[in-house]
């Protein structure tokens, strides 16, 4: 059975690619490296150091989960940020 798109987006972490905050949207990676543009007007993003709805608080390089509901990002968490990622030994 076919995973629907709030399945996907619930289930998975994404790489942020861009940030297009005049037009509400973003590019995410997933884990097959297929991109996806996301409308995410008026979506609460989550970082350790606040919440609001303004996607100027994701960089590209940001590992987040986008929680859905009825095909729509309806909160956007910040896992893991760029600069964390960057600075990490691989093992």
């Amino acid at each position: 059975m076919a995973q629907s798109l709030t399945d996907f987006l619930q289930a998975s972490r994404l790489t942020v690619v861009d940030v297009n905050k005049d037009a509400g949207r973003i590019r995410v990676r997933d884990a097959a490296d297929m991109c996806t543009d996301l409308t995410c007007q008026g979506t609460l993003v989550v970082t350790d150091e606040e919440q609001k709805t303004d996607l100027g608080l994701l960089n590209p390089g940001d590992i987040i989960k986008v929680e859905a509901q009825d095909g729509r990002a309806q909160k956007i968490v910040v896992l893991r940020r760029a600069w964390d990622e960057i600075a990490s030994q691989e093992t």
